[in-house]
């Protein structure tokens, strides 16, 4: 079903409207266990520009998988105010060097708005502080865009263990992929490997393995889980873009 569908972008379209959950159970039935670029290829081809890629821009290996197999795809980096310079710098040489449009998602407060308005909810609350100002952009940034690709991973964590390739995000309306889902640490080295111009973001070779806002996010003890330096301290694990 679903290689019959990639040549009618429009039967895919129908097929998400008449039954979204079992069409996303089909397509990852169908892409589960492909290589990453067979599935962003189909994705490409079924969706063109309604597909988006999310990257937080701690490693940059999902935007060059999908520059290389959908040239011209929209890349979407959230920009909350807080993140690390070397974050930012990343973001800008992927937009730069990479075959992708960048498209900068931004809360609606500034940092200084926000602090003045909340306190330094990343201290008091910060599962507030990523609704505001990570979830709620990439929500507005995702409308109107039809299916995204994330850069999650099953071995990055136990709350990511049952990820699938392919799922339907009802709260978004979107078909959600996760290309590498089955990549492991070896693999996404073998890819750097392979590609040995891939960018990478400076804090990596600092012991920062898992990189959100600079406030939450500390470099990773040896031995540690590569997430361990997200939020450390706190039971929070996630920031609730991927929560149903």
């Amino acid at each position: 079903m679903i290689d019959s569908l990639v040549s009618d972008p429009g039967a895919v379209a129908a097929a998400l409207a008449e039954d979204p959950v079992t069409f996303a159970a089909e397509a990852n039935s169908a892409l589960d266990g492909a290589p990453p670029e067979t599935v962003l290829a189909w994705a490409g081809r079924a969706f063109g520009r309604g597909l988006a890629v999310t990257a937080a821009m701690g490693d940059t290996v999902l935007a060059h998988l999908a520059g290389t197999v959908a040239p011209g795809v929209h890349v979407i980096f959230v920009d909350t105010g807080y993140h690390f310079a070397e974050t930012i710098g990343t973001a800008d040489a992927v937009g730069f060097s990479y075959p992708v449009q960048l498209v900068t998602a931004r809360p609606e407060l500034t940092v200084a708005e926000h602090e003045a308005r909340h306190g330094q909810l990343y201290r008091t609350d910060p599962d507030t502080c990523c609704r505001l100002r990570k979830v709620a952009p990439l929500d507005r940034a995702l409308s109107g865009y039809r299916a995204w690709a994330t850069g999650l991973r099953r071995d990055e964590s136990p709350t990511r263990a049952g990820t699938p390739t392919v799922s339907w995000d009802a709260r978004r309306r979107l078909l959600k992929l996760a290309p590498i889902a089955a990549w492991t640490d070896d693999d996404v080295e073998h890819y750097l490997v392979e590609h040995p111009g891939l960018i990478s973001n400076p804090l990596l070779q600092e012991g920062y393995l898992s990189i959100g806002c600079a406030p939450c996010t500390r470099a990773v003890a040896p031995g540690e889980h590569a997430r361990a330096g997200r939020w450390a301290q706190l039971a929070k694990t996630e920031c609730g873009i991927h929560l149903s």
